[in-house]
């Protein structure tokens, strides 16, 4: 009996970690889809801000109790550069120059950020597919014997 819990902690710690990685991820794919969605969001009137762009950050941390590192999602952060003005005096948010401000967010960034967080998620993914099989093969073989 205690072979098989020698085996399986590994592997279930590798199935822990690329849970937590998908999920990560998950939260990343929240993120953008919420900045693609605001991208061309203008204020509604004049000393009014646009929609700021939203980062995910997250950090590995040692977890004690399972004796692994897990990533851990920061609180919510915002991008702190500048936003763009336009000039359009007909829109109601416009300054008394006739400057509006937009979003500073770009959708292209957003779009390779979203194809990395693909790729990543598809990694933790496949990480977990393998782990649980060669659980899943040690179990079968723990039956065999």
């Amino acid at each position: 009996m205690s072979f098989s819990g020698t085996i399986s902690a590994p592997l279930s710690k590798s199935l822990l970690v690329s849970a937590r990685g998908m999920d990560a991820q998950g939260a990343r794919f929240l993120a953008i889809s919420q900045n693609l969605a605001n991208a061309s969001t203008r204020p509604t009137a004049p000393g009014q801000m646009p929609y700021r762009r939203k980062l995910v950050s997250y950090t590995n941390r040692l977890d004690f109790k399972k004796g692994i590192n897990l990533i851990h999602l920061k609180p919510m952060q915002f991008d702190k550069s500048p936003f763009k003005s336009v000039y359009d005096p007909t829109d109601p948010a416009a300054d008394a120059k006739g400057y509006v401000q937009e979003s500073n967010v770009k959708p292209l960034i957003e779009m390779a950020d979203m194809r990395e967080a693909g790729l990543t998620y598809d990694a933790n993914l496949k990480a977990y597919e393998h782990s649980l099989g060669m659980l899943n093969n040690t179990i079968g073989l723990l039956r065999a014997t």
